[in-house]
């Protein structure tokens, strides 16, 4: 008997049922239901356990997912910040035209065959052209493409060298170009010069790689079978070669133990883990530069076609970089959406069951104990009436004070009703109805 009149008292404080539920509706279409936890009481009940705890274990596995995939948005983040390097080939290519030649001038007469030494004409002079561009990956999508790099945004520093002899050519056999910054970029170098004998020219270029790329020492070369990386790369290749030897100390993982050839680089039988980066960096020597060679013979006319030569460089992948930026941001995007929409329907469902939760217990008190049930509801829903009109025998009394010293209590939904009841009987005798 008492067991059935808590529920009945629980469930049956206001005036109906269904004003409750379209209370609730009309509160849901003002605010999206956001809780996702199961009742306790269904936590609690016996009869729900199994699937109590399936549903919370897959709450924590969305939780390990969450965490999952937000450290994999920040570890792409900061790899699209860092330099994603590729390989690319480099076309370089020369070429020369010529003017002012004897075989240019022949079948001029008079004037038209003498130099001019004041405006320049028919001097017998030469251009050498150096250009180069990054040749495009093969089958490549158009919407992956992106616009070519300068060919000076490639090259650090480059020298031409001419084979001349100063007393006859005074103007200077060496050409240097120095990249510096806020510099225009350029597809390609001219070099004019006066002259009509063959000309030697020895380019020399030292490329900008990204990221910078250092040649091994011979010593560190030998042992990690590379000649030429980058530091990061040198450094995970000696890492790779520990590991495999089995050099890391069994007992203090911070230990690096040299074998025979690491010896001579440690110069010590052992070193630390965190000074790797300062001894790989003794090793580490600046890269060969590339050497060109080209010879400009006047007395006949240039090649129609320039010679060209193809070289690896290191560039950063910015293909890469954007279609990642792409794939994480509309990733972010529709994820956002779909997991925003699904975690509404879960609210709602949770929402669902908690209502269906109350109506069973509402309906299995009254089918346990009937007559107790229908007693104790109409007990309540007096008890309510009284409050509301502040009437009947105990005037209002049946409200406990403690209740009374809450503000939580006037929050309740019989508050606004019984402030339209209270103000709609105060209207009516205010009229005399």
């Amino acid at each position: 008997m008492q067991e059935a009149q808590k529920p009945a008292a629980k469930y049956a404080s206001s005036s109906s049922y269904a004003s409750h539920t379209l209370s609730q509706d009309a509160d849901s279409r003002k605010r999206k239901i956001t809780d996702r936890n199961l009742p306790n009481a269904l936590l609690l009940s016996p009869e729900f356990a199994e699937e109590s705890a399936m549903y919370r274990d897959l709450l924590q596995m969305e939780r390990k997912l969450d965490w999952t995939m937000t450290r994999k948005r920040v570890e792409v983040h900061d790899a699209l910040q860092r330099i994603i390097p590729a390989t690319r080939t480099l076309r370089i290519f020369l070429s020369h035209t010529v003017s002012g030649q004897a075989w240019q001038r022949e079948g001029l007469e008079g004037d038209a065959a003498k130099p001019n030494l004041e405006t320049g004409e028919n001097i017998p002079a030469w251009q050498l052209r150096i250009d180069g561009r990054v040749l495009e990956i093969p089958n490549q999508r158009a919407k992956d493409r992106v616009p070519p790099r300068k060919f000076s945004t490639l090259i650090k520093h480059m020298v031409v060298e001419l084979d001349r002899d100063p007393n006859l050519y005074p103007e200077g056999n060496i050409v240097e170009w120095l990249r510096a910054p806020n510099q225009p970029a350029l597809d390609g170098f001219t070099i004019r010069r006066k002259g009509d004998t063959p000309t030697k020219i020895r380019i020399v270029i030292h490329l900008d790689q990204q990221p910078e790329q250092y040649k091994l020492h011979p010593d560190l070369a030998n042992v990690l079978g590379i000649k030429e990386d980058s530091r990061t790369g040198v450094i995970q290749a000696l890492w790779n070669y520990i590991k495999i030897n089995n050099l890391q100390d069994k007992v203090d993982r911070r230990i690096v133990r040299a074998d025979a050839l690491l010896r001579p680089i440690f110069n010590a039988d052992t070193a630390y883990f965190q000074h790797l980066p300062e001894l790989v960096n003794r090793f580490l020597l600046p890269p060969d530069p590339i050497i060109l060679h080209y010879t400009i013979n006047p007395s006949v006319p240039p090649p129609e076609k320039p010679s060209a030569w193809d070289v690896e460089v290191k560039v950063d992948d910015s293909s890469l970089k954007s279609r990642m930026q792409h794939v994480v941001v509309s990733m972010a995007q529709d994820s956002a959406r779909d997991l925003t929409k699904l975690d509404e329907e879960i609210a709602l469902h949770i929402q669902s069951l908690h209502n269906s939760h109350t109506k069973r217990t509402f309906l299995r008190a009254f089918a346990d104990d009937p007559r107790g049930f229908i007693q104790s509801w109409l007990e309540s829903q007096s008890r309510d009436l009284e409050s509301v009109l502040a009437s009947g025998s105990s005037e209002g009394a049946t409200i406990r004070q403690e209740d009374l010293k809450r503000t939580e209590f006037f929050r309740l939904p019989w508050v606004e009703e019984a402030v339209a009841i209270q103000e709609g009987m105060r209207l009516a005798a205010k009229a005399g109805l």
